[in-house]
């Protein structure tokens, strides 16, 4: 399982998804300086335990490729989505925090794990190809014997 280049791929897309529950997404200066955390806002909970279960669903199904690879790329799709609605929230601010707004470097870390799982999943593809093909050689080899 670990030998596998997508597993390792799917690992560190779990760890920064993970990693979202206990970082924060953005500051606020004005009056004192706020933290907000990704858990804090619901949206970005959801989307965090989303894409967090997938991607520990897809290291579990190692054996299972084909719903390996799907899975992943579901996941990819949410965690762009995700992304997207980060973009929406940093070039669109609320009017009273529109320039006391500093956002953390974790806000790029879904367009970081999507790419990890795009990158699984074509990795898991090759995989399942490379497997078919061995099955269609041996085939062709006990039939050519009889």
């Amino acid at each position: 399982m670990w030998q596998r280049i997508q597993t390792l791929y799917l690992a560190i897309a779990a760890i920064l998804t993970g990693s979202l529950f206990f970082s924060r997404f953005a500051t606020v200066f004005g009056e004192g300086e706020v933290s907000i955390m990704f858990r804090e806002y619901t949206p970005y909970l959801l989307f965090t335990i989303m894409t967090f279960i997938a991607n520990v669903m897809c290291i579990a199904l190692f054996k299972a490729r084909m719903i390996q690879m799907r899975l992943c790329i579901i996941s990819a799709i949410v965690l762009i989505a995700f992304q997207i609605w980060i973009g929406v929230d940093y070039f669109f601010p609320d009017e009273d925090i529109k320039g006391n707004i500093v956002y953390s470097f974790t806000a790029v870390f879904p367009v970081i794990a999507a790419i990890l799982d795009v990158l699984a999943a074509r990795n898991i593809f090759l995989d399942e190809a490379m497997v078919q093909a061995a099955s269609r050689l041996r085939g062709a080899k006990r039939s050519h014997r009889r």
